[in-house]
């Protein structure tokens, strides 16, 4: 059973929320997050891309970086923009994108669980990424970008937010400027948050949506305090890493579509052909471009026209909770067979686009710089969760979550 516990966030006053929210450091170059807070000192950016601060290239994972994070941090603080709770609390943080909403509890995980694996891990990480983000939260001594944290859902748990909800004022509702409204509730009353604890150790096992990067930076960084803290008795707020935890009947995974620059020296005949003994192939005849409207089915643009592929039977092996995975059989019947993609993670030769940029970004992106598309069914939840409980990990570029978390509306004090 997995622990969420609640903490005294430092967070924006009321009057600065809107201004010191931000995307995920990850989402941006220097140079886009350079733009972005133009005119707005507050932009949580400047503590988690610092080096907008400094001179344009300055080498990111500089001394000089993590020192100007930890600095940011601390004068936000000091001239009262951000202001510590003075009792843990637990908040809920709701975001309405496009008319879907989803509405998560705000509190901090525990690195045993992690260690543990009662939280569930999907994807693998990199060194240097991970590198990275534990001398930031190591330098300023504070969890700053929640990790996206699912669980299997709670009827109970559920009636207790919305029932917060309706019957509480929020403490921030703003809208940023993509549309996406964003609202928080604080949570202080102890009764609550002690059904909310019990109730979420009951739930099980936490699954990691999005942040595998992050999560493993923070559980990093707390084990090395507890090297530095050898009498650590469990209850250090370096023994917990920020976190927003939503239930899975609040979620949904958008499509990660792929475009490739060619067609390994075959023929658009010549292609087709091989595709064939795969996947049935049909010509779409809609003007507009194919969205996959089921599992095992594919999108594909070729030459101004849209194609429909189907996955043919004994293609996967539909007990293997990875291999059934759309990714999966497109990556192992057609990119790596057909087209020689060898490692998606590292060729050239792909690319990747995001759900949210829509299909026309496919046809665009095919007209350009790159030959063949392909659209792609979303990955389930269910899926992610089966592959977790398993052991397994994705095949690179499966999960596309909207919208994103922002960052600085909470942050995770270590001391």
């Amino acid at each position: 059973m997995a622990v969420f516990k609640p903490f005294r966030a430092l967070r924006p006053t009321s009057e600065y929320a809107s201004r010191v929210a931000a995307l995920p450091y990850d989402v941006m170059n220097s140079e886009e997050a350079r733009e972005m807070v133009k005119e707005n000192p507050y932009s949580f950016l400047h503590v988690d891309k610092a080096e907008i601060d400094l001179n344009a290239g300055v080498d990111i994972y500089s001394d000089e970086v993590y020192e100007k994070a930890k600095s940011n941090l601390m004068n936000l603080e000091k001239d009262g923009i951000l202001k510590q709770d003075e009792k843990n609390c637990f908040y809920i943080y709701r975001q309405i994108m496009c008319g879907r909403e989803q509405t998560g509890l705000v509190g901090c995980a525990s690195i045993d669980d992690y260690i543990n694996n009662e939280i569930k891990k999907h994807e693998l990480t990199r060194a240097d990424k991970e590198a990275d983000r534990i001398r930031h939260v190591d330098t300023c001594d504070a969890n700053t970008g929640p990790i996206f944290l699912c669980y299997k859902d709670n009827e109970r748990i559920d009636e207790i937010i919305n029932d917060f909800k309706n019957h509480n004022q929020p403490v921030y509702d703003f809208t940023t400027d993509d549309g996406v409204s964003n609202t928080v509730w604080v949570i202080s009353d102890a009764a609550i948050i002690d059904e909310l604890s019990a109730l979420l150790e009951s739930v099980g096992s936490f699954y990691i949506a999005d942040g595998h990067h992050r999560c493993a930076s923070a559980v990093n960084v707390g084990k090395k305090r507890r090297e530095q803290n050898p009498d650590f008795d469990g209850t250090e707020e370096f023994n917990f890493f920020l976190a927003v935890l939503f239930p899975k009947n609040t979620l949904s995974i958008m499509d990660y579509n792929r475009v490739v620059k060619d067609l390994n020296g075959n023929t658009e005949s010549e292609f087709i052909d091989k595709i064939k003994e795969k996947f049935f192939v049909s010509i779409s005849e809609n003007e507009a471009p194919y969205k996959p409207v089921e599992k095992h089915t594919f999108g594909m643009y070729l030459k101004n026209q849209w194609y429909i592929l189907k996955a043919k039977p004994g293609t996967f092996n539909e007990n293997d909770p990875v291999e059934r995975l759309d990714v999966a059989i497109l990556q192992n019947n057609l990119l790596t067979p057909v087209l020689a993609i060898g490692d998606p993670r590292t060729d050239k030769r792909i690319d990747f686009i995001g759900g949210i940029r829509g299909l026309k970004e496919l046809e665009r992106r095919v007209s350009e710089d790159m030959t063949v598309a392909f659209s792609m069914y979303p990955t389930t939840l269910d899926d992610l969760m089966d592959i977790a409980d398993a052991d397994k990990i994705m095949p690179p570029k499966s999960t596309w979550f909207e919208p994103k978390l922002l960052s600085g509306l909470f942050i995770h004090k270590l001391n």
